[in-house]
């Protein structure tokens, strides 16, 4: 009993803890990674289908070229969706002031590249820490995800699209 009232003196107790930015925080981590991982397969599938169709003309180091660079855009396009959930959460939650400046923030924080003048208010602190370490992730799995890509789509892929050798 004591340790379920430890739990819940921790989770609800004011200014003291860091409890609201977990509960923002988790929540959107999980919500940032599922869609970013629906998105790489549903971009990754399409690049697949696009491959293969432009193979027909046989020109693989363009096709390659425009694979990839369309994959990576579309990727950043998935980056910035996310970190604009970010951006709304910051402004609903009040811990800055109008979406721009959140929208800055918050890119600050996903790519962990920091920030000059741009601080939350000191009550959600740890939040842009939490989503920096969200960022860690979805940078992560862009990573493998385009890593594996470039290896299905390589003009010097000798094992071809569905994974079989040439005969």
């Amino acid at each position: 009993m004591r340790t379920a009232q430890f739990a819940l003196n921790f989770l609800f107790e004011g200014h003291r803890t860091w409890s609201a930015d977990w509960i923002w925080g988790c929540p959107l981590i999980v919500v940032t990674v599922i869609i970013h991982v629906l998105g790489l397969g549903y971009i990754g599938q399409k690049a697949i289908l696009m491959y293969g169709d432009a193979m027909k003309h046989r020109h693989p180091t363009g096709t390659f070229s425009i694979v990839v660079g369309a994959t990576v855009l579309l990727a950043t396009v998935l980056h910035a969706f996310e970190t604009g959930l970010w951006a709304i959460a910051y402004v609903f939650v009040g811990a800055l002031p109008d979406f721009r400046s959140a929208m800055l923030y918050s890119m600050g924080a996903m790519t962990t590249y920091g920030h000059q003048s741009l601080y939350l208010e000191d009550r959600w602190r740890l939040l842009g820490t939490i989503e920096a370490l969200n960022g860690w992730l979805l940078f992560g799995l862009s990573t493998a995800f385009l890593f594996w890509l470039i290896q299905e789509v390589s003009p010097n892929n000798r094992t071809g699209l569905n994974g079989s050798s040439p005969t």
